[in-house]
C-alpha cells in the first residue's frame, strides 16, 4: 500500500486551509495525504512585533517548511507563492502553481474612520493603518503620506481582532487569504484595492507546491493541480521579482494578466509604476526591468 504524501504546512490558521485543500484535491485523484505541521522563524517572532525588516534573512514563512523537505520529513510544501524568495532552493523544484484566487489588497476599516471623499482611499486624515509588508508600507505612503503607518504582527484573524481592539484605525489584507477563511466581517468596511492604486505582491494569490527534484513519481502526480494560465502570469511577476535580486518584503508589486495573447504586466517599485506587453513571461519581466530603469544594476555600478 502507497503511504500518505506527507503535506508540510505551517500552523496558521489560513496555511492549514491551504494544506488541507491540496489534501482534498489530492484525494479527490485519488491520492491520501496527511499533514506535518511546521513552526517558521516568521511563526515564531509574530509575539514581538518586530519588523520583517529587522530580521535578517529570506523565506521567514518558508523555509523551514522547505527544510522538512530536505530532511525527508515530509513529501511536498504548501506555500502562498507571494511569501517565497525569487531565488530557486538547491534539490527542491515547485511541481505545480495552483489556479489564482484574487490577487487584490484588501483595506479593512473601522467605521469610524471610513470616510469616501478621502483621496485615493477613503480613510480620514492622519488615521493609523496595520500592515508589516515593506511594499504595502511604501505604496501607501506614497498614496497618502498623512496616515501613520504602524507594524503589525500576526496571522490574518489576529490582525482583524487588533483592528476591532483599536490598535490601529485600518488594516491591509489579501483578499484571497479573506475570502478562503470566510470571516465574519460584516462590523467592518472593507475596500478592495484595484491593482492601479495598490499593486499586489508578486504571485498573490497563489499556491505553490514544492517538492524534492528527485521525487519525479510526485512532481508528476502535483502536476494534475497545476493552473498553466495562473503560472505564465506569475512567472512574469517572479521573473521581475528575481531580476531585483527580492525576497518577499521587497518594495515591488506586479500584477500580470493575459491581453489579446500576450502578458501585460504591470508593475511598482520605487514610486514608479510601468506596464509593458510581451508574449512571454520571461520577455514580459525582462520589459518591466528595462522600464524600471534596470534598479540593482545601476546601483552596483
Amino acid at each position: 500500500m502507497t503511504p500518505p504524501i506527507r503535506i508540510a504546512t505551517r500552523k496558521s490558521q489560513l496555511a492549514l486551509w491551504q494544506a488541507n485543500w491540496v489534501k482534498e484535491r489530492l484525494g479527490a485523484i485519488g491520492y491520501e495525504a496527511s499533514l506535518v505541521l511546521i513552526d517558521t522563524v516568521g511563526d515564531q517572532t509574530q509575539a514581538s512585533n518586530q519588523a520583517f525588516a529587522q530580521i535578517s534573512g529570506q523565506g521567514f514563512f518558508t523555509k523551514a517548511v522547505q527544510d522538512a523537505l530536505l530532511c525527508h520529513k515530509a513529501d511536498v510544501a504548501v506555500h502562498s507563492f507571494k511569501d517565497l524568495p525569487s531565488a530557486p532552493t538547491p534539490l527542491l523544484e515547485i511541481a505545480a502553481v495552483t489556479e489564482r484566487a484574487d490577487a487584490r489588497d484588501v483595506l479593512l476599516i473601522a467605521p469610524d474612520h471610513f470616510d469616501v471623499s478621502a483621496q485615493n482611499l477613503p480613510l480620514r486624515e492622519g488615521r493609523t493603518v496595520g500592515t508589516s509588508a515593506v511594499r504595502r508600507q511604501k505604496q501607501l505612503a506614497y498614496l497618502r503620506p498623512d496616515l501613520v503607518l504602524q507594524e503589525l504582527r500576526g496571522n490574518v484573524p489576529t490582525r482583524v481582532e487588533k483592528l476591532r481592539q483599536g490598535q490601529c484605525d485600518a488594516i491591509v489584507l489579501a483578499a484571497a487569504g479573506l475570502e478562503r477563511l470566510q470571516l465574519d466581517l460584516s462590523d467592518l468596511k472593507l475596500v478592495y484595492l484595484e491593482p492601479e492604486l495598490m499593486m499586489p505582491a508578486p504571485a498573490q494569490g497563489c499556491l505553490a507546491l514544492e517538492c524534492r527534484r528527485t521525487d519525479f513519481e510526485l512532481a508528476s502526480v502535483l502536476t494534475n493541480l497545476h493552473d498553466i494560465p495562473s503560472y505564465k502570469a506569475v512567472a512574469a511577476e517572479r521573473g521581475l521579482m528575481a531580476m531585483l535580486q527580492g525576497g518577499c518584503q521587497l518594495a515591488l508589486g506586479a500584477y500580470a494578466t493575459w491581453q489579446n495573447g500576450q502578458i501585460r504586466l504591470q508593475a511598482w517599485y520605487e514610486t514608479k509604476m510601468i506596464e509593458v506587453l510581451h508574449p512571454s513571461s520571461e520577455g514580459a519581466a525582462m520589459l518591466a526591468f528595462e522600464a524600471l530603469g534596470r534598479p540593482l544594476i545601476e546601483e552596483k555600478l
